[in-house]
């Protein structure tokens, strides 16, 4: 399929077509204008999905490129694919929100595209270097999403201080890494790998360590580094918000298993309390933080904080049991957030956007397609069975047991029925309070169409679950080949 590509650059062959597609549109909006931002945005999408065509091909030849420095395997083609499906989707939502909300500019798919292939690119990496690139490729690209509505205070404000925070957590990831390199004697995954084989106690390697946790904890909105995510998140446009929530999170937590499954796994009795540490705070913060949210979009920061947090619980078990636990949840919570998102989109009332919960009130006689859909998400972010948000749970809680964490589990469950009163709580607002302002028709087919299919995702996963779960075991399996 790829003979006509080098052979050092076949592995990469994705994450060149995608920023060559970049590129290809930035110089066709800047010649023809904003009047083809639908366009555009379609465009994305097709380049999106053909990137994921590429990325399966490179199944048939895996391999490394750039001197090893980037790698594709199964676990970086299964999280690859998830970064595009939920790039494609956040495009997609916002093709008629810019319209609407008078942002249509040619640069917003752009700025998708570029931060896709960082994360494609940080998913793949294999050397600090690369990883460095990669991840400021993607949080450039990010920064300038959240303040895309240059008229808005909010957004403003929200780019701001993404950007600062993120310009903190980049510096102390680059110390770490000079740390390790200092220490190690190398940048290279499989190098550093080696050096702490043979000297486990390198304590210099463990101090940049935790810097690198750090810089990676940040990007994935873990507790204690999670200040950004409610101001970003409810002060960014709603699409560029469902985007971060889905795509950027992916790749951050790929990143950060694969640095520590990686040239981190012989030490993992050292970082494991860390991670451990890190998944309950952000549990127990998402559960209790959110409760006293009106703001639909800030209670959707809580609950990415504590869903980030159950994530860690695979991670924190060090087994490759874990991995595919976490990789799994990924994939659940990439469908439940994005269906969500949808219907954050689709509460409009006389033309306005509306983001309160008290606006939710007696949707359920209003809107009952709307309120059916949302109430699915709702009941299967508290992890009802048999919604397909009961099994990420599920996956990650028993990969703990089996792990000898039973604190840890523990601890996951307990916040998991704290987190399920706010989401049962917005099942109550539709259905049970007096009916408020009528929501507008949907804004746009396309809003509808990725409600749809994400619904029946997480409504009918428990019939076919098989796919997911052996794609998800291949690529855990690729990290751990003893």
């Amino acid at each position: 399929m790829t003979s006509w590509v080098p052979a050092e650059f076949t592995a990469a062959l994705p994450e060149i077509f995608v920023a060559l597609a970049a590129m290809a549109l930035l110089l066709i909006g800047a010649f023809r204008g904003d009047s083809q931002t639908r366009t555009s945005g379609w465009f994305a999408v097709a380049v999106l999905i053909v990137a994921g065509g590429l990325v399966a091909g490179t199944a048939a030849s895996p391999g490394s490129a750039f001197g090893g420095m980037f790698v594709a395997d199964a676990f970086a083609r299964f999280t690859k694919i998830l970064v595009l499906t939920g790039t494609a989707l956040a495009v997609i939502l916002s093709i008629s929100y810019i319209e609407r909300e008078d942002m249509a500019r040619f640069e917003y798919p752009v700025l998708f595209l570029f931060a896709t292939v960082g994360m494609m690119m940080m998913i793949s990496a294999n050397d600090l270097i690369a990883l460095y690139v990669g991840l400021e490729l993607q949080s450039l690209a990010l920064y300038v999403a959240a303040a895309f509505r240059r008229d808005s205070l909010r957004s403003s404000e929200a780019g701001l201080k993404y950007f600062v925070l993120g310009a903190l957590a980049s510096g102390m990831l680059l110390y770490g890494a000079s740390l390790v390199y200092g220490f190690a004697g190398t940048t290279s995954f499989a190098g550093i790998a080696k050096s702490l084989g043979a000297n486990p106690g390198n304590i210099g390697a463990l101090v940049g360590l935790v810097f690198i946790m750090a810089g990676l904890a940040f990007k994935i909105s873990a507790v204690p580094f999670h200040m950004w995510t409610p101001d970003v998140y409810e002060g960014a446009p709603t699409s560029v918000t469902a985007f971060f929530a889905v795509a950027p999170k992916v790749a951050a937590l790929s990143l950060f298993v694969r640095v520590l499954v990686g040239p981190f796994g012989s030490i993992v009795a050292q970082w494991q309390q860390i991670i451990v540490a890190i998944a309950i705070l952000s549990m127990v913060l998402g559960a209790f933080a959110a409760i006293k949210q009106t703001n639909i979009k800030r209670l959707m920061a809580y609950s990415s904080i504590g869903n980030v947090g159950y994530m860690l619980v695979g991670l924190a078990a060090g087994t490759e049991a874990g991995v595919r636990g976490m990789l799994i949840y990924l994939a659940i919570y990439l469908a439940m957030t994005v269906g969500t998102f949808a219907c954050i989109l689709a509460m409009r009332v006389h033309g306005r956007a509306v983001e309160g919960l008290d606006d939710l009130k007696g949707l359920g006689r209003n809107r009952p397609a709307l309120a059916l859909v949302l109430a699915v998400f709702m009941f299967s972010m508290a992890g009802i069975p048999p919604l397909a948000g009961f099994f990420g749970k599920y996956f990650v809680f028993l990969a703990a047991v089996q792990a000898g964490m039973f604190a840890l589990a523990v601890i996951g469950v307990l916040a998991s029925v704290v987190a399920a009163f706010y989401y049962l709580r917005i099942v109550k607002i539709m259905y049970f309070d007096e009916p408020a302002d009528a929501f507008d028709r949907l804004p746009g087919r396309e809003v509808g169409v990725v409600m749809t299919v994400t619904g029946l995702f997480i409504a009918l996963f428990l019939i076919i679950p098989g796919p997911m779960l052996h794609a998800a075991a291949v690529a855990a399996k690729s990290l751990f080949p003893g």
